[in-house]
C-alpha cells in the first residue's frame, strides 16, 4: 500500500482520530453513498452500532457526537468545532437529523446509536451503519477505523489487502532495510527520498503548499491551547495548565537552547500541552499521527522553529517527510492505534517520528535519522492505552510532552553517533507490533485496565 504524507497529517478534530476523525470520515462516506446509489429520498430512518474499543470509550472519545455529525454530511477536515454541541443539542431536543445535509428523518438517540459490548473481526475499532425504507433495509455498510482517521471497508479488511490503486513509487520502500538501502544507492537524503515519492501523487507546489498549511494549523492549535483556560469537558474536573505556563515563560524571557537545556524544555512541554488540551476539548488539529499523539511532533517542530534563527519553511518540509518515512513504516510494519497495539503505537510511533524529522532538519544522515527514530520507539515500547474515563486528557496530555522531549534526546543521542546500533528500527517495529498482539485487550485503549480502573483510591 503506499502511504502519502498527507495520509498520515490530517486536519482533523479532537478528541481521537481513530474515535473521532475516522468514524465521522465512515458516516459522512456512508451518507455520500446514499446518494450516489439514488437511496437518500427512500431513506426513514438509520441505525449506527458500535463495536470494541468505539463502543467501550465511544462516549468520552465523542464518537456518538462525530457518527452523528458525519451522517449530517459533515468531514473532519472541514467542519467548524464549534458548530458542534449547539446542533447536538437541537437533534437531542428534536429528535430530527439532516440526513447528508439534504434530508431530514426521525433520530432517536436511544434506539438509532448501539454500544455493543462485543467485537468484531479483524480490528477493534468497528461500526456498521444502516438505513431503513419503510418496510425494508436499504443498504448497509461495516467500517474499520484501523489509526489515524483511516477507514477501511468490510470487503477490504475481509480480503485482507489494502487497495494499491494506480499509484507507482519511484523508491518504494517497506522496511528502514529498503529505505537505508535505496538512499545510500542513489545519494538521497531521506526527505529527498519521501519528496520524490510524493510527486506521484501531487506537484512539488502542491506539496509545499500542503504541508505549509498542516504546519499553519499545527500552530494555530497551540495558539488555541494558550488562549482558552478553566476545565476540561468530561467530567473529570482536569484543569487546562498551557495557558498558566505560558504566561509563567514569558516572564522567564526567551532561553538560549545551549546554555538553558531546562527551560527549553519547559518550552517543548508547553507546546505538547497546549496541542493536547486542545484535542480534548474537540478543537481543530492535524492527526500527526493520530490525535491521541498529536502534540509530539509540533511540539518538537516548534522547538526547532523557535529557537533556531536560520529555520525556514524548507526544514518545515523536510522535517515532515523525514517523519512520515517513519510514520509509514509503523503504519505498515505494525499499527499506529491504540485499541490494536496500545499507545505505543500512537505516542511510541510519533515519538519516532518527531525524532526522525529533527534528525533530518539538524543534518542527520539516514542511519543517523533511522537511530533516532529507533531510539524514540524502542523506549515507548509496551505503552499501554488506559485513558481514565475514556477520555483523551489522563494520562494522555502529559504523555504527550513526555515524549516530546524524549524524541529531542533521542536525535541528540543519534547525531552523536554515526548510525551504527545495536537494534534496528526494523526490530523494534516489530516487536512492537508483537507486544502489541501479547497485550491485553483491557490495556488497548477500553478504559477496562491500567490507570483508568486504578485513578480511584479504595
Amino acid at each position: 500500500m503506499a502511504i502519502s504524507v498527507f495520509d498520515l497529517f490530517k486536519v482533523g478534530i479532537g478528541p481521537s482520530s481513530s474515535h473521532t476523525v475516522g468514524p465521522m470520515r465512515a458516516a459522512a462516506t456512508f451518507a455520500a453513498a446514499l446518494i450516489e446509489q439514488r437511496l437518500l429520498n427512500d431513506v426513514q430512518r438509520v441505525e449506527i452500532r458500535l463495536y470494541g474499543s468505539l463502543s467501550a470509550t465511544g462516549v468520552g472519545h465523542a464518537t456518538d457526537r462525530a457518527c452523528v455529525m458525519g451522517l449530517m454530511g459533515e468531514w473532519p477536515d472541514r467542519i467548524d468545532p464549534a458548530t458542534i454541541e449547539p446542533r447536538i443539542e437541537q437533534l437531542r431536543a428534536d429528535g430530527q437529523l439532516s440526513l447528508a445535509g439534504q434530508r431530514t428523518i426521525a433520530f432517536d438517540w436511544q434506539r438509532d446509536l448501539l454500544l455493543l459490548d462485543e467485537s468484531l473481526p479483524y480490528h477493534p475499532n468497528a461500526m456498521s451503519l444502516t438505513a431503513f425504507g419503510a418496510s425494508a433495509e436499504l443498504f448497509t455498510q461495516t467500517y474499520y477505523s484501523v489509526g489515524g482517521g483511516f477507514i477501511i471497508e468490510a470487503a477490504e479488511a475481509e480480503s485482507a489487502v489494502a487497495p494499491a490503486g494506480n499509484v507507482q513509487l519511484p523508491y518504494d520502500f517497506s522496511s528502514a532495510a529498503e529505505l537505508l538501502s535505496l538512499c545510500k544507492q542513489h545519494n538521497l537524503r531521506v526527505s529527498e527520498l519521501m519528496l520524490a515519492n510524493e510527486r506521484a501523487w501531487h506537484s512539488d507546489a502542491d506539496i509545499r503548499q500542503g504541508l505549509l498549511h498542516i504546519w499553519s494549523v499545527m500552530r494555530e492549535c497551540v495558539e488555541q491551547g494558550l488562549r482558552h483556560e478553566g476545565i476540561l469537558p468530561g467530567g473529570l474536573n482536569v484543569p487546562r495548565r498551557a495557558a498558566k505556563l505560558h504566561r509563567s515563560l514569558l516572564e522567564i524571557g526567551k532561553p538560549n537552547v545551549i546554555s538553558s537545556t531546562l527551560s527549553a524544555m519547559e518550552w517543548v512541554n508547553l507546546f505538547a500541552l497546549a496541542v493536547n488540551e486542545e484535542n480534548a476539548a474537540g478543537g481543530r488539529m492535524v492527526t500527526a499521527p493520530t490525535n491521541g499523539a498529536a502534540g509530539i511532533i509540533p511540539a518538537v517542530l516548534h522547538y526547532y522553529m523557535k529557537f533556531n534563527p536560520e529555520a525556514c519553511d524548507d526544514d518545515v518540509i523536510a522535517f515532515f517527510m523525514g517523519a512520515a518515512a517513519v510514520g509509514i513504516l509503523c503504519k505498515k510494519n505494525a499499527s499506529i492505534s491504540g485499541a490494536e497495539v496500545g499507545c505505543q503505537g500512537e505516542v511510541g510511533s510519533a515519538c519516532a517520528m518527531a525524532a526522525a524529522g529533527l534528525a533530518e532538519v539538524l543534518g542527520a544522515s539516514p542511519e543517523q535519522l533511522e537511530n533516532a527514530a529507533e531510539i524514540g520507539l524502542e523506549h515507548n515500547l509496551g505503552l499501554t492505552c488506559d485513558p481514565v474515563g475514556g477520555l483523551v486528557q489522563v494520562p494522555c496530555i502529559e504523555r504527550n510532552a513526555i515524549a516530546a522531549v524524549k524524541a529531542i534526546n533521542a536525535t541528540q543521542m543519534a547525531l552523536r553517533g554515526d548510525g551504527k546500533h545495536f537494534i534496528s528500527l526494523d526490530r523494534v517495529i516489530r516487536t512492537m507490533r508483537d507486544t502489541g498482539a501479547d497485550m491485553h485487550d483491557k490495556y488497548k485503549e477500553t478504559s477496562r485496565g491500567g490507570l483508568a480502573v486504578n485513578w480511584v483510591e479504595c
